[in-house]
């Protein structure tokens, strides 16, 4: 049964994409990205009130394809960020960000001027990570240790969806899809030591992956709030329907971009995270440091045919 959801959702996307294909004639891709490197660092030398000296680094690429023509909408972001920090005396690098995530909503237009901006729609969604994951501690002796947690595919984690897309702007749109496949995959080397009654990201002892099926809701939003200070919002919230559809996750991302000029800016990031698999906690993340910046815009596009 659940492999024959997965189909149906699979054969609607894929249906969408290939009519839409056959619709559209003229190229109208708007493209827009960056790259962007933050670096934060501290030092002591003698400091009597103590101190450790560390410095991270996270790089961050960003990628738009947006395209429109005859009522159809095309939206793709690519997003992918991994960061390291290493503090003096310590053994180990540890990551302060590892993110690898492709969204891409296609919609077409209502044949009614009442209804506006919404479309049809449908939605795909992929998330998995660069590196392995550590939980860091201390062996019986004291000494410092760390155990694998997590690695890349491990998980990764794919949604697939139809619904209705309000759309404002490539800046500015909304996205509700009532029927949503939700796949999980992991690596056994993960699972094949659970106890019965333990998961991992929701999978089960021996097992290499999780079906759900939901609702989404995802959103996104640009703005520049006060003169060089840009804020870009994401917004992603799941409700699995077989599986304690109470317990919604959600992933919120609140960016601010302070531009000092065209190559230098200041980063403040806040993102929170609930995954009832993952862990029964709302998990914060917080980055704010000094970044410099390249425009990947520039891309041509021109030659591309669909």
């Amino acid at each position: 049964m659940k492999l024959k959801i997965v189909h149906l959702l699979s054969l609607l996307f894929i249906s969408t994409f290939l009519y839409s294909q056959e619709e559209i004639e003229d190229n109208k891709w708007k493209n827009s990205g960056n790259a962007t490197f933050l670096l934060n660092q501290s030092s002591f030398s003698n400091w009597t009130s103590g101190g450790q000296s560390s410095i991270s680094g996270t790089l961050q690429v960003n990628y738009n394809f947006n395209y429109a023509d005859n009522g159809w909408a095309w939206d793709t972001k690519l997003i992918s960020n991994f960061g390291v920090n290493k503090i003096s005396g310590s053994e180990f690098l540890k990551k302060t960000d590892d993110r690898i995530e492709i969204n891409s909503v296609l919609g077409k237009k209502f044949n009614n001027d009442i209804i506006g901006k919404w479309s049809y729609s449908s939605f795909f969604n992929f998330q998995t990570q660069f590196a392995k994951g550590y939980r860091f501690g201390n062996d019986s002796n004291g000494n410092p240790n760390r155990t694998e947690k997590s690695r890349f595919f491990s998980p990764a984690t794919t949604q697939l969806g139809v619904g209705l897309y309000w759309k404002k702007s490539k800046d500015f749109w909304i996205n509700v899809a009532p029927m949503t496949g939700k796949l999980i995959l992991v690596n056994k080397f993960f699972t094949e030591n659970l106890n019965e009654n333990q998961t991992y990201f929701g999978v089960r002892k021996g097992g290499n992956s999780r079906f759900e099926l939901g609702a989404s809701i995802r959103a996104y939003y640009k703005s520049e709030i006060f003169e060089n200070i840009t804020l870009e919002n994401r917004l992603s919230l799941y409700s699995d329907y077989l599986d304690k559809p109470q317990n919604v996750d959600f992933d919120c991302t609140f960016n601010f971009v302070m531009k000092v000029n065209q190559y230098i800016s200041t980063n403040l990031i806040f993102q929170f995270v609930y995954d009832d698999n993952e862990i029964k906690r709302v998990q914060v993340r917080e980055v704010l440091g000094l970044g410099l910046n390249i425009d990947l815009s520039n891309i041509d596009l021109s030659n591309i045919r669909i």
